[in-house]
């Protein structure tokens, strides 16, 4: 991330980032403190938040800290207390990264009430404890950043009602949270990853993921997916600069007249979708035009 910002920028500034033990949210954490920040990676796993502690130790310096809790958000004793004890730690709370949920494919007639009502309750109900959490302990009087990782689900997710409803919920509560808190200097924003393969995903989707990964990269205009780390393994390479550096500039002092507002980052995917290729060939449309889109 030192490529991209100033090393110390987040030097004397804390922040938590639920779901920190792998995927998107163990990439936000190690880029946090390579900027010599001070992050808590929480989250119901505790071997995976130990695990994750382990991984991001090794890109601190400069004053920089991780600590791990164990946190589940749906509970909202337990995200009150991972609010506490990240101010007890460190004395402060400059951000909030809302990563942590959870959802599963299947089509909408086959979702049980119970699966309906986890799903809603991991990716709204959690974002909102640890928002209102942390506007109560430290937020509503200091002022902070907060970012919501959502969905793109402007048009609908098919397969994935749930998560889609929960995460457009957010989105509206983001603009509305951030109208009402915007005078206490409060800025709430979200972003929304378009296809990043994962550890996690594979893990938890198989072969399903997979064959999603295989697919989707042709109908990005970019022509590849989205990378969270360059070179090695997904959990020990580079950063990459395609979605960490978004998610960071929402937590520093350069946001100020920016709140409510949703960024899709996804190789432009969302306004040049594959449909257009029954019209007309998109790739000779663009040769024809000088268009380069990497």
């Amino acid at each position: 991330m030192q490529r991209i910002f100033a090393k110390s920028l987040f030097s004397n500034k804390v922040a938590i980032v639920t779901g920190g033990g792998t995927g998107i949210g163990m990439a936000t954490a190690k880029g946090f403190v390579e900027l010599g920040g001070k992050v808590v990676i929480a989250g119901r796993d505790k071997a995976r938040i130990d695990e994750g502690v382990e991984k991001i130790k090794a890109h601190c310096s400069d004053g920089a800290e991780v600590l791990g809790l164990e946190c589940n958000i749906r509970k909202r004793d337990q995200v009150a207390k991972m609010v506490t004890d990240t101010i007890d730690k460190f004395g402060r709370l400059d951000g909030l990264v809302n990563n942590g949920g959870g959802q599963f494919w299947s089509p909408a007639e086959n979702i049980s009430p119970g699966g309906f009502h986890a799903v809603v309750d991991t990716n709204l109900k959690g974002s909102w404890n640890c928002m209102q959490e942390a506007y109560h302990q430290y937020m509503g009087e200091n002022g902070g950043k907060i970012v919501n990782i959502v969905l793109m689900s402007e048009m609908g997710l098919a397969g994935m009602s749930h998560s889609a409803a929960a995460r457009e919920a957010v989105k509206n509560l983001s603009i509305t949270l951030g109208t009402e808190w915007a005078e206490k200097n409060i800025q709430i924003n979200c972003i929304a990853p378009g296809i990043f393969p994962s550890e996690t995903a594979v893990a938890a989707y198989g072969e399903q993921a997979k064959e999603i990964f295989d697919k989707s990269a042709a109908n990005v205009p970019k022509k590849r997916l989205g990378d969270l780390y360059e070179g090695e393994s997904l959990s020990e390479g580079t950063l990459s600069m395609d979605l960490i550096p978004q998610i960071l500039f929402n937590l520093t002092d350069g946001v100020q007249y920016t709140t409510g507002q949703t960024t899709n980052v996804c190789g432009g995917v969302t306004f040049f979708n594959n449909y257009l290729k029954g019209v007309y060939d998109i790739e000779a449309w663009m040769e024809e035009r000088g268009i380069n889109m990497g």
